[in-house]
C-alpha cells in the first residue's frame, strides 16, 4: 500500500482561504513521489470573503470553507470531521490567510488566538501517533496552540508573526524561502513559502523540500 497523506485546506484564495499555488505545488509533489493523498476542510463559514481582484472585503457575502476548498481539490474532498488519522501516514497544511482566519483566529486575535476545534483534535492525534506534520506560509503560527510549546518552526523572518510564535511558547527559526526547518523530535516540518516567495519557482523549491522530508520521515 502506498503512503497516504491528509492535506487540510482552509478555503480557496490567498486572502481568505488556502493559497492556490502552495496547495497545487503540494499535491503535485505528492503525486510525483507516488504518495496518495486526500483533501479535507472544516464545514464552516469563512471568517470573511475577500474580492481577490480589488483586495476589498465583501461583508455582504458568505462562503463555506469546505465548499470553497472543493474548488482546489476538484471536488475530491471530505469534511474535516471525517478525517480518520489511522488511515494516513502524515498531514500537510498549505498556507494562505485561511489558516489565520478560518482554521484559527490569528488574523484578529494574534497570540491570543483560538484554533478551530476539529483541527485541534485531528492534529493532536497525528502528533500523539508521531506521524509527520508539515505546515507552510502562515500556518506554522498555529503550532504552539495546536501541538504545544517548544517546537521549532519557521514563517521566514517576519518580526510580528515570529514574535507571536515566541509569545505563545513556540520556537521560531529564521529561514530562507527555498529552505525548511525540521523539528526532528516532534516530527514537524515548516517552510516560509509565500511569506517570502516573490515567484512560484521560489515557493516550489521550499515546498518540494518539505514534501520530500515528510516522505523520508514517514519511513522512520
Amino acid at each position: 500500500m502506498s503512503k497516504q497523506v491528509a492535506v487540510i485546506l482552509s478555503g480557496c484564495g490567498v486572502q481568505d482561504g488556502s493559497e492556490v499555488y502552495e496547495t497545487t505545488l503540494t499535491l503535485l509533489r505528492l503525486d510525483q513521489l507516488g504518495i496518495g493523498y486526500r483533501c479535507f476542510a472544516p464545514d464552516i463559514d469563512q471568517q470573511e470573503v475577500i474580492n481577490h481582484y480589488s483586495g476589498e472585503a465583501q461583508p455582504e457575502q458568505r462562503r463555506n470553507v469546505l465548499v470553497e476548498s472543493a474548488r482546489l481539490a476538484r471536488g475530491d474532498i471530505a469534511p474535516l470531521a471525517e478525517l480518520a488519522v489511522d488511515e494516513f501516514d502524515a498531514v500537510i497544511l498549505p498556507g494562505g490567510f485561511g489558516a489565520a482566519k478560518n482554521l484559527s483566529t490569528f488574523a484578529t486575535d494574534g497570540s491570543e488566538m483560538a484554533i478551530q476545534a476539529g483541527l485541534r483534535e485531528a492534529l493532536a492525534d497525528f502528533h500523539e501517533d508521531r506521524k509527520p506534520i508539515g505546515l507552510m506560509c502562515i500556518a506554522p503560527v498555529m503550532v504552539p496552540r495546536l501541538l504545544g510549546p517548544g517546537i521549532a518552526v519557521t514563517i521566514g523572518h517576519d518580526p510580528g508573526v515570529s514574535g507571536a510564535i515566541s509569545a505563545m511558547g513556540g520556537l521560531h527559526r529564521s529561514c530562507g524561502v527555498e529552505d525548511i526547518v525540521v523539528d526532528f523530535e516532534n516530527r514537524v516540518v515548516t517552510t516560509p513559502a509565500y511569506m517570502l516567495a516573490t515567484r512560484i519557482g521560489e515557493a516550489a523549491t521550499g515546498i518540494f523540500k518539505l514534501v520530500d522530508r515528510i516522505d523520508e520521515m514517514m519511513d522512520l
